[in-house]
């Protein structure tokens, strides 16, 4: 039995980024039976780590890489977010009207540790911080893949419950984008951009 699992996936440079990785963490979480206490205070981590790397001046066609990992041996949970900006976060003690430069704060006081790393096999960085999380019960056939790569057999996530799929199709967007259309075992289909992370398991494994 492996001792770290984790979840990767990329967000487009976009505020609608933050929420999105709120809801795919919560989703991995929630699938690895966490408490409220750590979904809470993972999110708001999470949230704080995507929302710099959003500030961080890089070219707009440049992805954001998030990773979830849980460590069964330490009982860890390691969230990481990396961008393509150089240099590195510091904390800074924001003035009492200052709305802002507060991220980082948040991240120390709610971590057993954090930092900022080398980005793996690329320019720029990753910064991560690490929860305690002994009571994680992850499930090891799950992983998180773009919506466009999800095959007919597998189940996904879908509406708070797991759903086979029966057929895919992909439909053009006016706009040029593209949208994958899952038919469920169950319920309506799934329509989600192609570029969408779902938790996905194989038929195989379940």
């Amino acid at each position: 039995m492996a001792a770290l699992i984790d979840v990767s996936f990329r967000l487009s440079r976009r505020p609608r980024s933050v929420p999105r990785a709120r809801a795919a963490l919560h989703a991995v979480l929630a699938d690895w039976s966490a408490g409220d206490d750590l979904l809470h205070t993972a999110e708001l981590v999470l949230s704080e780590l995507v929302t710099n790397a959003l500030r961080v001046r890089a070219p707009n066609d440049r992805q954001i890489g998030v990773r979830i990992a849980y460590s069964a041996t330490g009982g860890m949970l390691r969230l990481e977010v990396s961008d393509a900006g150089s240099g590195r976060p510091e904390l800074r003690r924001p003035e009492a009207d200052e709305t802002e430069g507060r991220g980082l704060w948040i991240v120390e006081a709610l971590s057993l540790r954090w930092g900022v790393s080398p980005r793996a096999g690329g320019i720029g960085k990753t910064v991560w911080s690490e929860l305690k999380a002994p009571a994680l019960t992850p499930a090891r056939a799950t992983r998180e893949i773009a919506a466009v790569a999800v095959q007919a057999g597998q189940s996904v996530r879908a509406r708070g419950d797991w759903r086979t799929v029966r057929h895919v199709r992909t439909e053009r967007q006016a706009s040029g984008g593209l949208t994958v259309v899952l038919g469920l075992d169950e319920g309506p289909p799934l329509r989600v951009p192609a570029g969408e992370p779902l938790a996905v398991r194989d038929p195989a494994v379940q």
